[in-house]
């Protein structure tokens, strides 16, 4: 991962430094801001390249960005954009079709190589994440890729498909699943590509994104409803609104099943509060987790990781 940060320069040169080599040379777009307003820009990103696509987060303070003809002349992507907008807001205009603005949470959709402007709303500055995804890397080739001007991912439907697999893109990021991150570069661009009408839900790779997504959404709400007596295939498939043969065809072809991914959920966020809270006593924590029972807590624990919780805690102390 690559990261950078203003605070590397000093404070009278950070936008223009920014703008010159930071939005110009790296991301291909021109920014600007008024000159009195200069000295108090603040920005950082992080890069990761995963999955054959480029992985930006960026936090900033208010400025205006344009893609211009000449920009992209200059720095052409023929990249696929998914944008997931994690701040208070932002505005697109200056493109084919009305402006918009996408709210916190959402997501948007583009070509590198169409011109737009684009801005912050309100004054908390941006704070997004981009994929860009080669256009060369896509299997589904269609040339109506090269021609998706910016819009919002408007399919209530689809949208927490979309978060899923995002989330799902960070942990493999950071415990290093390449192939895991793979899939899910192929999944986030085969939907936004359902999105936009360019490929067809029942189509082999649109169902084959959809089962990707799917999965991650279905491992994101195990984790949510751990402690939930009630958390079990029909609960998860009511959540996902599919029926539980089709639940438990999303794990057949996963690494662990079903039943597998809720133990190692459980047990990954027991570790997680044991090293949190190193005082909270075991049985409560075995409890909070979803554990029928302590006796069935420390089985399990000492199958998966050949010691019990308790001296698990004791390496952990002596390690931090």
């Amino acid at each position: 991962m690559y990261r950078w940060c203003t605070d590397e320069v000093e404070p009278h040169d950070r936008f223009d430094y920014w703008r010159e080599v930071r939005a110009k040379g790296l991301f291909g777009v021109t920014a600007e801001l008024a000159r009195e307003r200069r000295a108090d820009f603040f920005g950082e990103f992080s890069l990761r390249q995963l999955g054959g696509a480029g992985l930006v987060e960026l936090k900033a303070s208010p400025y205006t960005v344009e893609r211009s003809a000449s920009d992209i002349a200059s720095a052409p992507g023929d990249a696929i954009c998914v944008y997931q907008q994690l701040g208070s807001g932002g505005w697109f205009g200056g493109m084919r079709g009305s402006d918009f603005a996408i709210a916190n949470g959402s997501f948007a959709t583009s070509h590198t190589d169409l011109p737009y402007r684009t801005a912050p709303l309100g004054a908390g500055g941006f704070h997004l994440r981009i994929l860009k995804i080669p256009v060369s890397s896509i299997p589904a080739q269609d040339k109506r890729m090269r021609e998706l001007a910016p819009r919002t991912f408007d399919d209530p439907t689809l949208a927490p498909l979309l978060g899923a697999c995002f989330a799902d893109l960070d942990e493999a990021a950071a415990n290093g699943g390449a192939a895991d991150a793979t899939s899910l570069v192929q999944a986030l661009a085969h939907l936004a590509l359902i999105e936009r009408g360019i490929l067809r839900p029942g189509s082999r790779r649109g169902q084959a994104a959809l089962r990707t997504a799917r999965h991650s959404q279905a491992r994101r709400l195990i984790a949510r409803h751990l402690q939930d007596p009630k958390l079990a295939p029909t609960m998860v498939a009511d959540l996902l609104g599919i029926s539980v043969r089709h639940l438990h065809m999303l794990f057949e072809t996963a690494e662990k099943s079903f039943s597998q991914t809720v133990t190692d959920e459980r047990l990954k966020q027991s570790r997680r509060l044991m090293r949190e809270a190193p005082e909270r006593l075991i049985a409560d924590i075995a409890t909070s987790c979803g554990f029928e029972s302590l006796a069935t807590y420390y089985r399990v624990f000492n199958a998966a990781y050949g010691m019990a919780p308790g001296d698990f805690r004791a390496q952990d102390r002596e390690r931090h």
